[in-house]
């Protein structure tokens, strides 16, 4: 490549780069701003401030308890989605049955409803049976998101994986489910590393259905009691509060994926060569 090619990809990079950050940017240095200087447009705060900070833990805001079930709804949808995606993705990877393409082809053609069509049905449902309000109100209907991006991922995954590691197992006495255990899920550790961190990250941000189907302070994740902050007073604007709790939710996620970036890759591009 010659250089003037080299400095213009460097800059389309710098460019792309510069244009995903700038929110996070300006969100973090809201959120170091004084509450007076909340509404100041400079690059730079006139002083730094970790007033915001101390604001979001105080009050009426609840924050702490909304962490706590971002932590249990994320969590809970991410284990789930790990324990069904896996043994279903490795069904359709390594067994042969009617229908095999069809079944895959449906469960990707579910992703392509948006996931406000579905939140009357599931609200109307989870009202009659009276789970309003609940874990489980929360987390069944992010694992219907989540499942079928997972089974896709783990799919071609355990596609690339060689039959006869479990073939050679088996003769030496395993059964399949052995061999499932002791030699496909460690092998496939990248691909169940980046399906976990994604459903993590996905859950963990979801809004619109943590915010239908619960209307009480004490069960809101983080997103939605963000959203509802009234600020220490219960009267005042809580814009740098917001800023400094979108920091809070978002630093934890960044660092995962820049200690892990090179497993998320491995992950995504599995089954993309051979």
């Amino acid at each position: 490549m010659t250089r003037p090619k080299r400095l213009l990809s460097s800059l389309g990079f710098a460019a792309v780069a510069l244009y995903c950050l700038a929110p996070f940017y300006w969100m973090t240095i809201s959120a170091f701003r004084r509450p007076q200087d909340q509404f100041d447009n400079s690059i730079v705060p006139a002083r730094w401030s970790w007033e915001n900070f101390s604001a979001v833990f105080s009050g009426d805001n609840g924050f702490g308890r909304a962490l706590l079930n971002s932590v249990i709804v994320a969590g809970c949808t991410t284990v789930l989605t790990l324990l069904i995606g896996t043994f279903t993705a490795y069904a359709l990877a390594r067994l042969d049955f009617r229908f095999k393409n069809a079944v895959l082809g449906l469960i990707i053609a579910s992703t392509m409803f948006p996931g406000i069509s579905q939140l009357v049905p599931l609200l109307k449902l989870f009202t009659e049976i009276k789970w309003i309000n609940t874990y489980q109100a929360m987390v069944l209907p992010s694992l219907g998101f989540a499942l079928p991006l997972s089974v896709w991922l783990l799919t071609a995954f355990f596609r690339q994986l060689p039959f006869e590691l479990e073939q050679a197992a088996m003769v030496d006495g395993c059964t399949r489910g052995q061999a499932f255990r002791k030699i496909i899920v460690p092998l496939a550790a990248p691909g169940v590393f980046t399906t976990a961190i994604l459903t993590f990250i996905a859950a963990w941000n979801e809004f619109l259905i943590a915010l239908s189907m619960v209307n009480k302070k004490e069960m809101q994740t983080a997103t939605v009691a963000i959203s509802k902050f009234t600020g220490v007073s219960g009267f005042d604007q809580p814009f740098g509060t917001q800023m400094a709790a979108g920091v809070i939710v978002t630093v934890p996620l960044i660092a995962v994926v820049l200690v892990f970036q090179r497993r998320i890759v491995a992950g995504l591009t599995a089954g993309g060569v051979k």
